[in-house]
């Protein structure tokens, strides 16, 4: 196969995946690891792509940030595998902080039974926190369109009403010297007052948020509990070394 043809499929392949690994490239295009590292070194070089651990993802802004609808497709089971690790470490009765979220959503199930009061800035969350007949307080503050999250100075205010047993945080970026990243500020703002405002921090991220940077900082590495999921040529040590990882296998 010609390298620009090469070069094409691997580009409309990762348009369509999002983030893969070397070894999606090596059985899609039937080239050698070696060949493909080269392809991606490549290609990287030309800013149509960026290099993660193990393979390669979009090339984005840092500043950029996907809708609640477009994240709600990708990596479902991943997502629900996290959520369903996350919600195992609530208790009957506690007073929890659910971000907004597209993995953070995917707990709401497992919280119905427990008697829980939950306070979220997710707005796709009410529906499904209503049907499952689970304590909810809604904050205020300025509706985010992208992401359906309430955020700013009336986010903050409301939040300074609460204090949380535990917090479940959704991020964009995990790095492990960069910290918690997150596109936008603003939310960036509102994650860091939660983390300060709860006994015990979650972040829920799946393998695609690790080695990843965004915008805006939330917090350091040691500064949560991180539950991801297992993923070939994705190595968790760095993380490990710095806080707790709670891996998922699906």
């Amino acid at each position: 196969m010609l390298t620009p043809k090469r070069h094409q499929l691997i580009l409309d392949f990762i348009d369509k995946h999002n983030t893969v690994t070397i070894q999606d490239l090596v059985e899609l295009t039937d080239a050698s690891e070696s060949t493909i590292r080269r392809d991606l070194s490549e290609l990287e070089r030309l800013e149509k792509i960026e290099r993660v651990h193990g393979g390669a993802t979009l090339k984005h802004s840092k500043n950029q940030e996907l809708s609640f609808p477009e994240k709600a497709t990708k990596y479902i089971d991943e997502k629900k595998g996290i959520a369903k690790c996350a919600a195992s470490f609530v208790e009957p009765n506690e007073c929890i902080y659910l971000d907004a979220g597209t993995t953070t959503f995917e707990m709401i199930p497992y919280l119905a039974q427990q008697n829980v009061i939950v306070v979220t800035n997710g707005l796709t969350h009410l529906e499904a926190l209503g049907r499952y007949e689970i304590s909810t307080y809604l904050l205020g503050g300025f509706v985010k369109h992208n992401t359906r999250a309430l955020i700013g100075s009336g986010a903050i205010s409301s939040l300074n009403n609460y204090r949380f047993d535990k917090c479940f945080l959704g991020v964009n970026g995990v790095h492990e010297h960069y910290g918690y990243t997150t596109p936008d500020p603003e939310e960036a703002m509102i994650k860091r007052s939660v983390l300060e405002l709860a006994q015990q921090q979650f972040v829920l991220a799946d393998h695609t948020k690790l080695n990843t940077i965004s915008f805006a900082n939330i917090a350091d590495i040691h500064q949560a509990t991180m539950i991801t999921n297992e993923k070939v040529d994705v190595d968790v040590t760095p993380f490990q070394n710095k806080t707790s990882v709670k891996v998922v296998s699906l």
